[in-house]
């Protein structure tokens, strides 16, 4: 397909690209790292420097979100590798993105505003008794015995539910949120806390930049990794506000677009102009893909794009669940066209609910399923309810012709 092609509009002096909605749709995917050849070479942390945040979640079922992100596009690249890239090297650290992610060392300093914002809030929701005691104590922990988890450094809990935090974690996360103190690692899915001048590079450890420069950086940087966007898009891939995007993305290096069909709310649209100046062509990748994954962690955007009703049911009771606990989008050629729920058993990947759209979407979702049971070590899988309930045959002979 060529690239997009510009529309001039009515006004002498400007010019906007209007796109076709299968251009935005392909673009965003290429964005994305799912339209076109992965770069290998640049591997997993090459995946992170692009998206920009890779979203943490406790969930593991064929494995966490975190390492979905990156098998998704560039396929059956070891787990261990995938902690590796994350974790080792000062490549990246935890922050509050979208949600708790993985954030390339590199955006250490536009998230100034944000530690800022949080040190004049003065408190987390947390209250900590004496505030000056307690983290001053954890930093001279942290000074003398390098990096710990929460338990080393005393406990997080008090023993009562999982909100009633010690003074000790209050103060550590609080020490995180204004950028005295940073996650660089997880270890058994615990935080491990270091000081900040110690994992952050002496180049980006600073808040040298102001809110403003912040947020255009990362408002570009957002449109960067979408390809195009709309304004709430662009707000929440770094949950940002409405009026935040508006007082910087006419300096974000965005380009205003229109989109056939984005009307409404969502009739201004912006897009990254190598996005726009790049052919959208390339090999489209089959997977399956997180709930949590960030071409589709946005439900408004997801249903514009692919016309797909995405919703993560695993904090839904149990009997309102429609599609399953952890249902997985299935993307292939650069389509939404199905859903897995899945689970292991031994050696076994059980396919415990699958939707698929129809007879065609049969042999992707197969491949999709028999590349991740590979990817996990599993050496069967077995689909059990799948709706259209006529396509549970066709899917188990698929699966089996693949093995």
């Amino acid at each position: 397909m060529p690239a997009p092609t510009l529309s001039v509009m009515t006004t002498p002096a400007t010019t906007t690209v209007s796109l076709s909605a299968d251009e935005a749709r392909r673009i965003a995917l290429r964005a994305q790292g799912l339209l076109g050849a992965p770069d290998r070479r640049a591997g997993v942390a090459g995946v992170l420097r692009s998206l920009g945040a890779v979203q943490l979640d406790t969930i593991s079922v064929l494995a966490r979100s975190h390492e979905l992100v990156p098998y998704a596009r560039l396929g059956a690249v070891g787990r261990e590798a995938v902690e590796s890239a994350y974790w080792s090297g000062g490549r990246s650290f935890e922050y509050w993105s979208h949600a708790a992610c993985v954030l390339p060392v590199e955006e250490w300093p536009y998230f100034a505003f944000r530690r800022r914002a949080r040190r004049a809030r003065g408190h987390r929701w947390h209250m900590l008794k004496d505030k000056q005691r307690s983290c001053a104590e954890v930093l001279a922990r942290l000074r003398s015995d390098g990096p710990l988890t929460s338990t080393d450094l005393g406990g997080a809990k008090n023993g009562g539910p999982w909100w009633d935090w010690s003074e000790t974690k209050i103060a550590v996360e609080w020490l995180l949120d204004t950028g005295e103190v940073v996650c660089a690692q997880r270890r058994g899915w615990k935080r491990v806390y270091d000081l900040a001048e110690r994992a952050v590079p002496g180049e980006l450890l600073h808040d040298d930049l102001d809110d403003a420069e912040c947020l255009r950086r990362l408002v570009g940087q957002a449109g960067r990794a979408m390809g195009v966007a709309t304004r709430a898009d662009l707000a929440d891939y770094h949950r940002l506000t409405g009026a935040q995007v508006d007082s910087v993305v006419a300096d974000s290096g965005l380009v205003p677009v229109t989109v056939e069909g984005w009307t409404g709310k969502d009739r201004t649209a912006w897009a990254d102009p190598g996005a726009l100046a790049a052919p959208l062509r390339g090999r489209h990748r089959t997977t399956l893909l997180s709930p949590f994954d960030s071409l589709v962690w946005d439900r408004p955007r997801t249903l514009r794009l692919f016309g797909f009703h995405h919703r993560l049911e695993a904090y839904v009771p149990r009997h309102k669940r429609v599609h399953g606990y952890f249902a997985m989008p299935v993307l292939a050629g650069g389509r939404l066209v199905g859903r897995v729920d899945p689970a292991r058993e031994g050696r076994t990947l059980v396919a415990r609910q699958v939707s698929v759209a129809g007879a065609g979407a049969v042999e992707p979702v197969a491949r999709a399923l028999r590349e991740a049971a590979e990817w996990v070590g599993c050496d069967a899988v077995r689909p059990e309810r799948v709706e259209p309930a006529g396509l549970v045959a066709p899917l188990a002979a698929a699966v089996d012709k693949l093995t």
